[in-house]
């Protein structure tokens, strides 16, 4: 008898815009009532439809934030929605309280070298390590959720606060390779909403606030696939340096729209139709895969090949308005390719703060920050409570969209 060969990471979340918007279609009716009574119930791989599964276009933006809230709005009003609306909006709250903080990911990427460089040297913390990655500790639920994360690219958002409760506070495993690991992984691994969201978890977030993960709450959600025994009875938080001062909002930088241009894209935004209505024309395009700076480890081959998949979707749609297309190895042939296309400015969607940002340092680039971008994240400036009580005025502000 032949078997089927499981479905693949891209088989799951094919990198292309239609894939992302037929996904968007399929979730609009259910984005209400629906989705506040079903999304923290995780009822195992391929069986996630409490939620709306968009996060792996959101985070390329082959579909944007915006699109999904309008979308959403379109047919349901703000309160029916509030629950996913919020959901989107914690993305956008993020990234904007990172940028605000960009040493935060700073101090992480060196607590991960401290971390890496203890592996290397702690026998059993290697050992312990590797058999978290592998799916291999024996807490059911825990290697369940290990191996889905590897072999599908994905977890349910409940799955993941579970998985980091359970890495920190009973495996005793440095919160930093957690992240890592989730980050070598995870198609819609974003630098802020991951780095983050673990240091919530551990604590480090919200001062003295940590997530124990809970046999009851576990089966539950899982409506009983899992009741997992042996795990930590208290979650004590970390001693942790205090937040650093808030920076100032990112602004565009100013450009010429008559210089002959170049843009320059990313994995971080791969809808570049605000910057030509910017004005920017540009008369070459050249992507920028840095995908290999989230982690001093290696990616998963899944997450690189949905990167350059989701590049090559969006040169096949946007290819009339590029012109010649370059793909650059890396951001030391940026001025070359400049050189060679006889460009005056390089302009490009904003590269937020991770491997993006810093892959781009240095570089004469002119960063354009996207409008519904520019609306939120002044406004991250504490916790989510107050940030939230902007979202009427940031749907408001967006084109297209409406404060229901």
């Amino acid at each position: 008898m032949t078997q089927t060969a499981a479905p693949s990471p891209l088989d799951r979340f094919p990198p292309t815009r239609a894939a992302g918007l037929e996904r968007l279609r399929q979730f609009v009716p259910h984005a209400g009532a629906d989705y506040a009574r079903r999304r923290n119930f995780d009822l195992g791989r391929d069986r996630h439809e409490g939620v709306s599964q968009l996060s792996p276009w959101l985070r390329r933006r082959l579909v944007t934030e915006e699109e999904v809230l309008a979308a959403v709005l379109g047919r349901h009003s703000h309160r029916a929605a509030e629950k996913f609306v919020q959901e989107v909006v914690w993305r956008t709250y993020w990234k904007g309280w990172l940028e605000l903080r960009p040493s935060v990911w700073t101090a992480y990427r060196a607590g991960l070298a401290r971390a890496l460089d203890r592996v290397a040297t702690e026998e059993g913390l290697r050992r312990d390590w590797e058999a978290a990655c592998r799916g291999e500790t024996g807490i059911g639920a825990f290697d369940a959720w290990a191996r889905e994360l590897v072999e599908t690219g994905y977890l349910h958002n409940h799955a993941r606060m579970w998985v980091a409760s359970i890495w920190i506070f009973t495996l005793r495993l440095p919160w930093e390779l957690g992240a890592d690991f989730f980050l070598r992984h995870l198609l819609d691994g974003d630098p802020a909403s991951n780095t983050l969201s673990w240091r919530w978890v551990a604590g480090l977030q919200t001062r003295g606030k940590t997530y124990l993960a809970r046999p009851s709450n576990i089966e539950k959600y899982t409506e009983g696939r899992f009741r997992p025994e042996g795990l930590a009875p208290a979650a004590p938080p970390p001693d942790g340096p205090p937040h650093p001062p808030v920076g100032p909002a990112p602004v565009s930088d100013a450009f010429d729209p008559a210089a002959p241009t170049g843009l320059l894209l990313t994995e971080e935004d791969l809808a570049p139709g605000f910057v030509f209505e910017a004005g920017a024309r540009p008369r070459a395009t050249a992507f920028l895969d840095c995908t290999a700076g989230l982690s001093p480890l290696m990616p998963a081959p899944h997450l690189r090949d949905h990167v350059r998949g989701a590049m090559e979707d969006t040169a096949a749609r946007w290819g009339a308005r590029l012109g010649p297309v370059t793909w650059l190895a890396g951001a030391e042939e940026i001025a070359d390719w400049a050189a060679r296309e006889g460009l005056a400015q390089i302009v490009t969607p904003w590269p937020c703060t991770g491997p993006a940002a810093e892959a781009l340092a240095g570089t004469a680039v002119r960063r354009l920050v996207r409008p519904y971008d520019a609306a939120a994240w002044p406004h991250a400036t504490h916790g989510f409570f107050r940030f939230r009580k902007r979202i009427p005025a940031l749907l408001a502000q967006v084109k297209g969209l409406r404060a229901a």
